[in-house]
């Protein structure tokens, strides 16, 4: 989530340098999950945004918080391209809401990426 918090406010560094200035100033670990996820955010970043915009009813992608809009990046990716249980990359994104944006982005944050799971057939 850091990472691509930090990619909203450096738009003119490249994704691979936001990552390597990372790793050098944070000690970020050679991780799979993190590279994979990151980098697949950001390959995938068009489409996301458009499904997240899809169900945050009267909210455009630049005027979320980066927060909230960051972990939703992240839900949202894990939905669409990994196994992760859809259940598990929702209550992450919440909780990850909780601690770092406003009182009110959980509730945002819980019912557009409920919205988007079943947009992509995961509830049954």
């Amino acid at each position: 989530m850091e990472l691509l918090f930090e990619k909203e406010f450096n738009m003119d560094v490249t994704a691979e340098e936001t990552y390597r200035l990372a790793e050098e100033s944070r000690e970020l670990e050679n991780d799979k999950y993190l590279t994979e996820t990151y980098f697949g955010v950001l390959d995938n970043l068009g489409e996301i945004d458009d499904i997240i915009s899809q169900h945050a009813i009267g909210w455009k992608t630049k005027r979320m918080s980066k927060v909230s809009l960051s972990v939703m990046r992240i839900a949202v990716y894990e939905m669409m391209k990994t196994d992760v249980p859809f259940t598990v990359s929702i209550n992450e994104a919440v909780e990850l809401s909780k601690k770092f944006d406003d009182d009110k982005a959980p509730a945002f944050v819980n019912g557009v990426l409920n919205a988007v799971a079943e947009q992509l057939g995961l509830k049954k």
